[in-house]
């Protein structure tokens, strides 16, 4: 690609009030856009105004979808200064949200996993990024 494309994760859930107390109050993130009853989807946006990338939370009125599908699925943010990890691991903590073993141990060497209301997990990594 010519440029760099800004990223949206987009994913179903049954609880986008307890996802936006884990997204909002554990990982900072800001509430983007929200609609209610968008041709039958309730849904929020969350991410932080100048990432490349934020997340998508709908709700299809009638429909279930259920938890993750295994403890595998993940986010993953590399937060190589220690301090910036540690307030990181700090804020979810306080948020209530406690760490969680990994289901793939390699994640736990210098990093610790949180699982939010649905499941689904996410990695914060003290490492960095070199690929």
């Amino acid at each position: 690609m010519p440029f760099l494309p800004k990223m949206r994760v987009a994913r179903p859930s049954d609880n986008l009030e307890a996802l936006l107390q884990f997204y909002k109050q554990g990982l900072g993130f800001e509430v983007l856009a929200r609609f209610d009853d968008h041709d039958g989807f309730d849904g929020i946006i969350l991410g932080h105004p100048n990432a490349p990338y934020h997340l998508e939370f709908t709700k299809a009125h009638g429909e279930v979808v259920g938890r993750a599908p295994s403890q595998d699925h993940l986010l993953v943010f590399y937060l190589p200064e220690q301090s910036t990890w540690t307030d990181a691991v700090n804020t979810m903590k306080l948020a209530g949200f406690d760490p969680v073993p990994s289901f793939n141990p390699y994640w736990d060497k210098v990093g610790l996993t949180f699982q939010d209301p649905d499941g689904y997990r996410v990695v914060f990594q003290c490492a960095e990024w070199n690929r």
